[in-house]
């Protein structure tokens, strides 16, 4: 067929380009890549944007080796109990690190796992204050950075076409703004002594306007943050936007956590990291007002003060009656493209108190916090009632509580919560991780989640999305037979005690991922990875001839192969096969996607491509396989279907203050003549779009 020669050309293209250049090894980190290597599980479930601003957050801001805790060291999720464990020892025993590569004399740490946490630590950062005022000093620091992106579609979805006329008359629905997506991002921050920035963005169907009665400025989303660190006893002030991370996330859980995947074993445990700047582009989950944190002795105490106006969709029964105004519900896809869409925007405020209070130990191994957030919502919060959504929050104020604490002995940490909100709903999780010796870690978590638990901002690790409706039992094992083998392994029983949605009946589940991986020398990695899951859900009715929903058990398996070579320092490739299984109401179908990928850096530039084909029978066995983007974005696309995908990324290093991006990406099907529906479809059978982005350091 014709697009098979085209991409062969394509790939072909980009191969002569590599091959024929002799170039430099690669400088600087490579965010995106380290998130796929830690993290290769994709799941649709996740949110890999607020995934890397998390990860870029910590990579922006090291932690200093000399000063940093046991609990610090492990957010990363980077070292083993026993490693930190050993850390700490070298530590206390040869007092504070004179260079990072000191950590090669330390036990239980070798060169992989060193080159892995290097760029999120430091050793003694310079932190001095400038004598200049705040201002010229954010102007004049050398991380101040600006960037610039611009995406859109080659081809026209139905949204951006002319709009039909019904038989009444009236107009069909059409998106109001451009086809294009555009982002602006600032940011300049010195180590522990301030960070500034601010974060514009528009997506494709969205309106370029001035008109502060929705909050809009030009672009669709803005988003600021101004944080003060080490002001006497103060050790943060934050003024704009930004997050909270204590405990284990039963009522502040915005920080660095993806739950369940093929790292085993550190991603069970939450740490308190505190006030996190929000620099992201997504249009919820953050705080906007002042936050602020005092430390004095053992002690730190928190306090939170937010006033945020959200997209919501109000009713009002009663237009001569104000009081009559209630919110249905509270949009969080941040879109804003059509009359619609427009309407929600802004159109109710959410105000959050809340504070912190928490005790260190002297040798900082045990921690002990309190927790507390009031919500109040400018309307009563009314959602439709469903049968499955019964418990869930109605009303126009939740308070939740929480105690919880961190105990580190030795190489075991043991970790847990307890919760309630004002509907007397309950929540706790407990925890144990620990290295049994220097081969074999274990890690063992309870949950336990009433159906009227209600929290706002929680993010405990848990089977859904929330922190609701759920008990669970988890078993991690991660075993390193030597530097070349390594096995891991997790299972996690489940039940949901009420009902859920496209869940009709109380039920259960399962869930299992074994991986084995060989990786010899650092030319060649390989492993090979089973996931199996196991879950009820409903079975629609069929022609009167059932009840209107019968539950029935569904089981997928999800297999995955990879291989990772290291051709030269300058050249490598990636090839991946994964396929799958869903076995549900007495019928299998099945899925599979192969994806040859390409890398080169020479000289000023650096290339990476991929050919992917897929073939799918079905939604349930769709492929997920993350894609390199530009710097700091991501591209996790489903396979879903019968086609093929490719990708070409290009970085030109244009000067040591200039960089630029150019990704383009296109998926071709063989069995659909269009793709999408309502005002996302596209006529034909291929989906293009090309990303542009520029990032300019000012002071580098």
């Amino acid at each position: 067929m014709s697009f098979h020669k085209e991409i062969w050309i394509t790939l072909l293209f980009s191969i002569l380009i590599v091959n024929c250049s002799i170039g430099q090894s690669n400088e600087g980190f490579d965010v995106e890549a380290f998130a796929e290597e830690l993290f290769a599980t994709q799941d649709e479930d996740l949110n890999y944007e607020a995934l890397y601003e998390n990860l870029l957050q910590i990579y922006l801001n090291p932690l200093d080796l000399n000063q940093c805790t046991a609990d610090e060291l492990q957010s990363l999720y980077i070292l083993s109990p026993l490693q930190i464990q050993s850390f700490m020892n070298h530590r206390n025993t040869f007092g504070k690190l004179f260079s990072i590569y000191e950590l090669q004399a330390i036990p239980n740490f070798n060169i992989s796992v060193i080159k892995k946490l290097m760029p999120f630590v430091s050793i003694n950062p310079n932190t001095n204050k400038k004598n200049a005022k705040l201002p010229k000093r954010i102007i004049s620091e050398k991380t101040a950075y600006l960037i610039y992106r611009l995406k859109t579609n080659l081809e026209t979805r139905k949204g951006f076409t002319a709009p039909d006329t019904l038989a009444n008359g009236r107009l069909t629905s059409r998106y109001l703004g451009s086809p294009e997506s555009q982002y602006i991002r600032f940011r300049s921050q010195h180590s522990k002594d301030f960070s500034f920035g601010f974060t514009l963005d528009k997506d494709a169907g969205e309106t370029f306007e001035w008109n502060p009665k929705t909050y809009q400025y030009g672009f669709n989303f803005f988003s600021y943050h101004l944080s003060l660190y080490n002001k006497g006893n103060w050790k943060t002030i934050t003024f704009g936007d930004y997050q909270a991370q204590f405990g284990q996330g039963l009522v502040f859980g915005a920080g660095f956590s993806v739950g369940k995947g093929a790292e085993t074993i550190t991603t069970t445990r939450r740490s308190s990291t505190g006030i996190k700047p929000f620099t992201s582009a997504i249009e919820n989950g953050y705080f906007r007002g002042i936050s602020a944190t005092y430390a004095k002795g053992n002690f730190e105490g928190t306090i939170i003060l937010s006033h945020v106006h959200r997209d919501a969709s109000v009713e009002w029964p009663d237009s001569t009656n104000e009081s009559s105004r209630y919110i249905r519900s509270l949009p969080e896809s941040g879109y804003h493209r059509t009359l619609t869409e427009t309407a929600q925007k802004a159109s109710a405020w959410e105000q959050n108190i809340g504070g912190n209070l928490t005790y260190f130990s002297q040798n900082k191994n045990l921690q002990i916090g309190i927790n507390s957030l009031v919500t109040n919502f400018k309307h009563p919060y009314l959602r439709q009632r469903q049968i499955y959504n019964a418990f869930e929050f109605r009303g126009q104020t939740n308070h939740i509580h929480s105690t919880y604490f961190s105990f580190n002995h030795q190489n075991y940490f043991f970790f847990g919560e307890g919760a309630i909100s004002k509907s007397s709903g309950k929540a706790f999780v407990f925890g144990v991780m620990s290295s049994l010796s220097k081969h074999f870690d274990f890690v063992f978590h309870i949950r336990d989640f009433d159906r009227n638990f209600h929290s706002f901002y929680g993010n405990a690790f848990s089977e859904s999305s929330r922190p609701i409706n759920e008990k669970g039992i988890y078993l991690g094992l991660n075993y390193q037979a030597n530097r070349k083998w390594k096995w891991s392994v997790y299972i996690d029983q489940f039940k949901f005690p009420w009902l859920k949605y496209r869940s009709y009946s109380t039920s259960s589940g399962y869930e299992w991922l074994q991986r084995i991986t060989y990786s010899n020398k650092k030319k060649l990695t390989l492993y090979f990875q089973i996931r199996e899951e196991e879950k009820d859900r409903n079975i629609t009715a069929n022609l009167n001839d059932q009840p209107a929903y019968q539950v029935s058990t569904g089981k997928k398996r999800n297999y995955t192969l990879n291989l990772d070579q290291n051709i030269s320092k300058n050249y490598s490739t990636r090839t991946r096969i994964q396929w799958s299984s869903f076995d549900y109401n007495q019928k299998r179908t099945s899925g599979y996607a192969i994806a040859q990928d390409f890398n080169a850096a020479f000289g000023k530039w650096k290339w990476s491509g991929r050919i992917a084909f897929f073939d799918t029978e079905d939604y349930d066995n769709r492929q997920y396989i993350y894609e390199k983007n530009v710097l700091w974005a991501f591209s996790i696309p489903s396979y879903y279907g019968q086609g093929m995908r490719y990708y070409l990324l290009s970085q030109f290093k244009a000067s040591r203050k200039l960089n630029i991006w150019l990704r383009w990406s296109r998926s071709i099907y063989t069995d659909r003549e269009s793709i999408g529906s309502g005002l996302q479809e596209v006529k034909g059978n291929t989906l293009s779009d090309i990303t542009f982005q520029v990032r300019y350091q000012f002071n580098k």
